[in-house]
């Protein structure tokens, strides 16, 4: 009895232990993850949040969310409950926390993690060993690393990602990196040659070393050992030299990236000959030359993705040489823009015709002619992006009837020869359209209404034709994406519509239109607009005060307008605004006070009705880099504090009503490049310290507005390519123009108008008619990267400086009707770059400089009004004219006329006497003739002396 009671006691308590079991094991089954490492996260938590993140907030000791295996960011084994994922992706980052150190011994209660990511953390290090037995991916870029971690206690570890941060090659050492199978070095400190080290792990299959400064093309021969490698990615590191042929013994290479490198030579046809396995080619911005057989990758039957973009025009590119072959490939991505496509025929590719599978297709600016090969779109419905600017195309643009291309996100046909009108239905077949370019072509008719349903539009842009007529309501209402809306140099008219959904509208462009009326107030509801250019149209009426409303302006331009009033306050609210054009109006009074906007950079007011004294405001915009106040009525004099402006590159003051002298203040502006005081009432000398101002040294300062733009990169909706070490988007260059800045500036007697490029490399100086005095100062021969000086219209004396031939980059050179004595500086002739030169009505004298190089181009009314120059283009000779012979007198014996001739003597002395006093005194009173008297006296010296 006592042994069954025994044994019946021993079973209750094991069965009660197994109950007790299955609780346990049925209490973490739907808890989920293990108390310990419940516990660890919440410790990782603490550490990512120091010192006062509030990141993670779903990790927690919240009953609702205590299964840790359902925290955000936590992948845990669908059995066993353990974590095996982390993926920390910009956690600190986003909460603006700072740099940060990670305590290695934190991760210990991880047993079984396999992934671990802190991808953009900020992250300088780890404290301490990574102990993670089972870890097979370590994801640390976009950090702040300056050392590779301790890997010993990896041993699982195949797939490091080390890029975006500071390594340098001194870290690559150590067996540790032997068992990697993918390894991401990018953008980095990685420099001259890659790594020695690199060349051993012959177990790489991904590489990533773009995006560095490896431009030891020899060293890169090195990767040719790794036999294994399926993905080489070598992009942007300028790269010098020829392709390693060696790169085809890569057999295994399934992906090769060596775009944005200064590769240069021939690619030959057998470099990818024996790499059957190749998917992905990128060989963009490179600087290729010669010729490349296209059709030599007709054989690569997996070839998915090739891109050969960029400047390449040196290179000649073949793709009509196989007659009946046809590739074996279906492209996905094919870009291949800026070459010298197909010789003399200049056809698009025949072989895409067989092409069906094709999501992008990129061939800008390679002269292809003929009609738009709208067939490629018809034989590839899901192509997503399509790019043929910058040809030759002609001829209208036709669609297939009842044509729908849903995929397709991209059209840009822009900068072509296509004529008529774009089709009305264009909305229906192409409806899903991100971006939309046919700017720079020849069509005409007017704004398709259908354009409206095109719900997903950001880029519009209809610029540089012949359009007109008025803008459908529709577009305003339907096109509710829109971003960027561009039909600039076009024929539309009427009124900008007042009834408007863009919400998203950042950059609007309408200028050189004929619209009319006044500015709309359906433009209140774009309330994030960014640029705004509405010049050269017919709008009237004052600019709104309701301006200020829109807080994110960077760039308005009303310019060439009939806009009148005074400058509203409402601009006073635009604190990022950077560029202001009002000119060409007739706009009154002054600048409101309250014009402080810190950021401002380009202020162009040129042509109004403006008045008063340079006002004081101006004095608080630090940043300004032109200010052009020409051709209204200001008066007064320049204030002191124009010299506090140091960041000014352009200053334009002329055809105002400002007088007193130049002031040395000028003098402060260290980095002018134009500077224009013409037409004003200026008296006074000519500062000689302006030789201390740069007047054309560049700066790299270009007079540019700062926009966001943008560049769309998007996922393709239908391919994505697989790989370790890409991401899969494309890019497609759109978004608004640059808003130049522009000036006019009058230079070789012409009013020119620089912009853009051509804006940093000119300079110049105009203080033409004006009342200053005295001489030319010797020291602006310092300016030797000026490009232009208009000194005409004054009272300037003495003569013209001997240090002005050091003037080597004028190519303006303007001294006219002044009062310059003496003779031009025969070095002139070493100014080769000069190509205006006038002196003209001055009272110069001398030999003109020999007609040499640019001195040889030089007529007659250059010199003009200097009646004592000579010698050419002048009629007048520098030659002394020849004596006509003295005849002896005959010997006489008649004595009796020795008394008569002595009387005539004493007569004829006092009267030479008198009259020669006479003349002294007038000569001393009239320097012309005394200038003339010399002249004479010169010319006929050989004769004196006879």
């Amino acid at each position: 009895m006592g042994a069954v009671t025994s044994g019946l006691y021993n079973a209750i308590i094991l069965y009660a232990s197994f109950l007790w079991l299955l609780l346990v094991v049925g209490y973490y089954g739907c808890l989920g993850c293990l108390e310990d490492e419940r516990v660890g996260l919440l410790n990782l938590k603490a550490s990512i949040n120091h010192p006062h993140g509030t990141a993670l907030s779903s990790w927690g000791g919240d009953a609702i969310v205590a299964d840790c295996c359902q925290w955000e960011c936590v992948t845990c084994d669908n059995k066993t409950k353990r974590v095996i994922q982390l993926d920390l992706i910009y956690i600190r980052s986003i909460e603006g926390l700072g740099n940060w150190s990670l305590n290695a011994s934190l991760l210990l209660p991880f047993h079984q993690l396999q992934i671990l990511n802190l991808y953009g953390n900020e992250l300088t290090g780890f404290q301490g060993l990574l102990r993670l037995k089972k870890l097979r991916v370590l994801d640390v870029r976009r950090n702040d690393l300056t050392t590779i971690p301790i890997l010993s206690a990896l041993p699982s570890l195949k797939v490091l990602y080390l890029g975006s941060n500071r390594i340098n090659s001194s870290q690559l050492r150590g067996r540790y990196l032997s068992k990697l199978e993918v390894l991401d070095l990018e953008d980095n400190g990685l420099m001259g040659s890659v790594p020695s080290i690199i060349g051993t792990l012959n177990r790489l299959k991904s590489l990533a070393l773009g995006y560095n400064n490896l431009n030891d093309s020899l060293s890169i021969e090195g990767l040719c050992k790794l036999s294994d490698l399926e993905e080489l990615d070598i992009s942007g590191n300028g790269i010098d030299g020829n392709l390693p042929p060696c790169f085809n013994n890569l057999t295994s290479l399934r992906t090769l990236d060596l775009s944005g490198n200064n590769f240069k030579g021939t690619i030959t046809s057998s470099l990818f000959s024996s790499l059957k396995l190749l998917q992905y080619i990128s060989l963009s911005r490179n600087s290729f030359e010669g010729s490349f057989d296209f059709t030599s990758l007709f054989n690569l039957s997996k070839l998915e993705v090739f891109d050969l973009g960029g400047d390449n025009k040196n290179l000649k590119v073949e793709t009509e040489n196989s007659m009946s072959q046809l590739p074996l490939f279906q492209l996905r991505v094919f870009r291949l823009s800026e070459c010298v496509l197909n010789g003399e025929s200049r056809v698009i590719p025949s072989f895409l015709s067989n092409q069906y599978e094709l999501r992008v297709v990129d061939l800008r600016n390679n002269g292809i002619i003929g009609d738009i090969p709208t067939w490629l779109l018809v034989n590839n419905s899901k192509l997503e992006s399509f790019s043929l600017s910058g040809n030759q195309l002609r001829g209208p643009l036709a669609f297939e009837l009842n044509a729908k291309h849903a995929y397709m996100t991209h059209f840009d046909i822009s900068s072509n020869l296509i004529q008529g009108e774009i089709p009305p239905d264009i909305g229906s077949i192409l409806p899903n359209l991100q971006a939309l370019n046919m700017s720079r072509n020849a069509l005409h008719g007017n704004f398709p209404t259908s354009i409206g349903d095109m719900k997903s539009l950001k880029l519009l842009d209809l610029s540089n034709n012949n359009l007109s007529g008025p803008l459908p309501q529709h577009l305003l209402r339907g096109c509710i994406s829109l971003s960027s809306l561009i039909l600039s140099n076009n024929n539309f008219d009427g009124n900008f519509p007042a009834e408007s959904n863009l919400t998203s509208l950042a950059h609007l462009f309408l200028d050189n239109n004929s619209f009319s009326g006044k500015i709309s107030r359906g433009l209140l509801k774009s309330s994030a607009l960014e640029m705004l250019d509405l010049g050269k149209n017919s709008f009237s009426g004052q600019i709104p005060d309701w301006i200020g409303n829109f807080p994110r302006l960077i760039s308005v331009v009303l310019s060439k307008n009939h806009l009148e009033g005074v400058i509203p306050t409402g601009f006073c609210k635009l604190g990022e605004l950077q560029l202001l054009d009002l000119s060409s109006n007739k706009i009154g009074m002054s600048i409101p006070p309250c014009f402080n906007i810190s950021n401002m950079k380009f202020l162009q007011l040129q042509s109004n009705e403006l008045t008063g004294d340079i006002p004081n405001v101006l004095s608080r915009l630090p940043s300004l880099f032109i200010l052009d106040l020409k051709d209204n009525k200001f008066w007064g004099t320049i204030p002191p504090w124009i010299g506090s402006l140091t960041s000014l590159r352009v200053l334009l003051l002329g055809g105002n009503e400002l007088h007193g002298s130049i002031p040395l203040d000028l003098c402060r502006l260290r980095s002018i490049r134009m500077m224009d005081l013409s037409h004003n009432n200026f008296s006074g000398s000519i500062p000689p310290c302006l030789n201390n101002l740069t007047f054309g040294a560049q700066d790299g300062i270009f007079l540019t507005t700062a926009r966001s733009g943008f560049l769309i990169g998007s996922l393709l909706a239908t391919y994505s390519y697989e790989s370790q070490i890409f991401a899969n988007y494309i890019e497609v260059h759109g978004g608004p123009p640059n808003e130049d800045a522009k000036v006019d500036f009058t230079t070789k007697w012409r009013f020119e108008s620089y912009e853009g490029k051509v804006l940093p490399i000119m300079s110049g100086m105009d203080f033409s008619w004006n009342n200053l005095t005295g001489s030319i100062p010797p020291e602006l021969g310092d300016l030797s990267e000026i490009h232009s000086i208009n000194f005409s219209g004054n009272h300037l004396t003495g003569s013209i400086p001997e240090t002005f031939s050091n003037l080597k980059a004028i190519e303006s050179l303007d001294l006219s009707h002044n009062m310059l004595i003496g003779q031009i500086p025969p070095r002139m002739i070493e100014l080769y770059n000069l190509e205006v030169f006038t002196v003209a009505y001055n009272d110069l004298s001398g030999k003109l400089p020999e007609r040499k190089a640019q001195f040889a181009t030089f007529e007659e009314s250059s010199y003009e009004g200097n009646p004592l120059l000579c010698g050419l283009p002048l009629n007048q000779s520098c030659s002394p004219a020849r004596a006509a012979p003295k005849t002896p007198l005959a010997n006489s014996d008649n004595e009796e006329k020795e008394s008569w001739e002595e009387s005539f003597l004493w007569s004829f002395g006092g009267s030479f006497g008198g009259a020669f006093l006479g003349i002294v005194a007038f000569l001393h009173f009239k320097s012309y003739y005394r200038e003339l008297l010399f002249y004479f006296i010169a010319k006929n010296l050989t004769f004196l002396r006879l």
